[in-house]
């Protein structure tokens, strides 16, 4: 069942690229099936070494410039939690991030999304909402066992 899921994500991806006119290199491919696949948020640089074996000629930079690219049409978002590096989530449905206090590790937690909070807001106060973000923080198993 996950596996289809991913493909048929992998393919939302490459249509939503090719809508947006974006030119598909094999290493954009790479990096997006990549992402799609991920279950935690990686670096550029999480993906740049998964992938360097694939692709020799590829730099740091070339997976930054792509990441950028992507997130530039909305196809990933780039995830800055107070550390140095950015972390890089395919932009799929709604789901959360569950963030460990101790190892920043971050976790996708899917939930029907929380329209009826926004909807809500709106009513409140006047606004018009687009969107919002909702993080979940505690200790994630490892770290629990560790101490």
């Amino acid at each position: 069942m996950h596996e289809h899921h991913d493909h048929d994500q992998l393919q939302e991806a490459v249509e939503r690229l090719k809508a947006s006119g974006v030119r598909i290199t094999p290493q954009r491919h790479a990096v997006l099936e990549f992402l799609v696949h991920a279950e935690t948020h990686p670096t550029a640089d999480d993906i740049y070494k998964a992938l360097e074996g694939k692709f020799p000629n590829m730099s740091v930079a070339t997976v930054y410039n792509n990441l950028r690219v992507f997130r530039e049409i909305g196809l990933v978002k780039e995830l800055t939690y107070g550390d140095a590096s950015s972390r890089f989530d395919y932009n799929t449905s709604k789901h959360y991030h569950v963030i460990c206090e101790t190892c920043g590790k971050i976790v996708d937690f899917h939930y029907p999304s929380l329209d009826e909070v926004e909807a809500l807001a709106e009513k409140v106060t006047g606004f018009e909402i687009s969107h919002h973000r909702m993080e979940i923080y505690g200790t994630c198993p490892d770290c629990k066992t560790t101490h």
